[in-house]
């Protein structure tokens, strides 16, 4: 088995709101060569380092607008979000909770703080990611998984040193509870100081590695403090972190979908022709409604 090299680590870019609730570090698309395709399927990646919000009578957050073409995964850390779409999705995800929206053919979606978590304030930290969807996925019926994090399944790391949340995919015979379109891992790993954790992904999967919480060392001696990421190289399925104390990080391989990527906006598809639709059914009222 031939071990996989890190091939950058990428510090976070200066941040800017989404609306007025989500305080995020652009990591892909970047200039750090993580773009689109090289980082297929994962589309985009806003990170929302901790960041406190003071109490609000008016929950913060984004308006209407819609998606088309992929899916949206929000994994909560801290704080809680209230969101809902013009297919019937929506809900409330909390700590340690994952909206996973299915937007394909086309919905809008709307997401605001949780308004009594709003009243209060305090920490919020998220990641939002963009998921590609094949072609012949584009124009599916849209769908919602909304998943607890009770009823995430656990892989528990020998000597109680941490644990794997398996979100989706597998990790030692632990399987995830999202079901996606194409083969996609998507896990929290949670690790005591000192401790090792060891991955294995086919090599041609792109995979990334994002540092929430400590510190960490891949494979020895790549180090990657907090809010940092790891692109992990395509030269080798192997890898092992180790917590040098104790830390949270967000580790995602995917393989490729490899189709024409035409994406401008809330739209993502595979030619421009395709896009030109997208707007003229969303301008054309298509994707439903949705009061803001």
């Amino acid at each position: 088995m031939k071990t996989r090299t890190v091939e950058l680590v990428a510090s976070p870019r200066e941040p800017h709101f989404v609306g007025d609730g989500f305080r995020v570090h652009n990591f892909i698309p970047s200039g750090y060569r993580m773009d689109m395709k090289r980082m297929d399927p994962f589309i985009l990646m806003d990170y929302n380092s901790t960041y406190s919000f003071p109490p609000s009578e008016k929950p913060k957050g984004v308006g209407v607008h819609p998606h088309r073409g992929f899916e949206t995964v929000t994994i909560a850390y801290k704080g809680k979000v209230a969101h809902h779409d013009s297919s019937g999705g929506g809900g409330v995800i909390g700590e340690g909770d994952v909206q996973w929206m299915t937007a394909a053919s086309g919905v809008l979606h709307k997401e605001y703080h949780e308004k009594e978590w709003s009243k209060k304030g305090g920490d919020f930290q998220m990641v939002q990611l963009w998921v590609n969807l094949p072609k012949k996925y584009k124009m599916s019926a849209p769908k919602y998984q909304a998943i607890q994090y009770k009823d995430i399944n656990h892989y528990i790391l020998k000597d109680n040193s941490g644990h794997i949340e398996v979100i989706a995919g597998n990790y030692k015979n632990t399987n995830g509870v999202a079901s996606t379109f194409t083969p996609i891992n998507m896990l929290n790993a949670k690790l005591n100081k000192g401790r090792k954790a060891d991955f294995q992904f086919p090599s041609h999967y792109n995979t990334t590695l994002l540092v929430l919480e400590g510190n960490i060392i891949i494979n020895g001696s790549e180090k990657v403090p907090t809010d940092h990421l790891a692109l992990m190289a395509n030269d080798g399925e192997a890898f092992e972190i180790e917590a040098t104390d104790d830390a949270l990080v967000l580790v995602l391989s995917g393989e490729p979908i490899n189709e024409p990527i035409a994406a401008h906006g809330p739209f993502v598809m595979n030619t421009k022709e395709e896009l030109k639709e997208a707007f003229n059914d969303f301008n054309n009222g298509k994707f439903g409604y949705l009061e803001d």
